[in-house]
């Protein structure tokens, strides 16, 4: 009985680290929904969005906690010597901090610092 409950156990296990998809530069397209992590430092580093003083212009929030778990669509892919940037927009349709439509990402960078996941 117990060696049923390990083989199954060990099945479950093996299906669901099959079923898990790893992040890269090759493996994104425009059209892919990702998800934002937390900021590396107090802003986020290499997702760029404008300094505070032009979002508080423009009428917004400079509130970036707001922004983890929030899934973005990516619109655009550009590849410029071996570096990989991506724009994103929000799946929701709403604009980031209440004034940014679309954020350009060094997409390799980002994974790395799990800006983006």
């Amino acid at each position: 009985m117990k060696s049923l409950f390990i083989i199954a156990f060990l099945s479950i296990v093996t299906m669901n680290a099959q079923d898990s998809k790893v992040l890269s530069s090759e493996t994104v397209n425009v059209g892919d929904v990702i998800t934002l992590g937390s900021p590396s430092a107090k802003t986020y580093q290499y997702i760029s969005f404008p300094k505070p003083n032009f979002i508080l212009k423009k009428g917004g929030t400079t509130n970036f906690k707001q922004l983890q778990g929030v899934q973005v669509v990516v619109t655009d892919k550009e590849d410029k010597d071996g570096n990989t940037t991506i724009t994103i927009k929000r799946k929701d349709g709403k604009q980031f901090l209440n004034s940014i439509p679309t954020v350009k990402v060094n997409f390799a960078a980002a994974v790395g610092a799990k800006e983006v996941i």
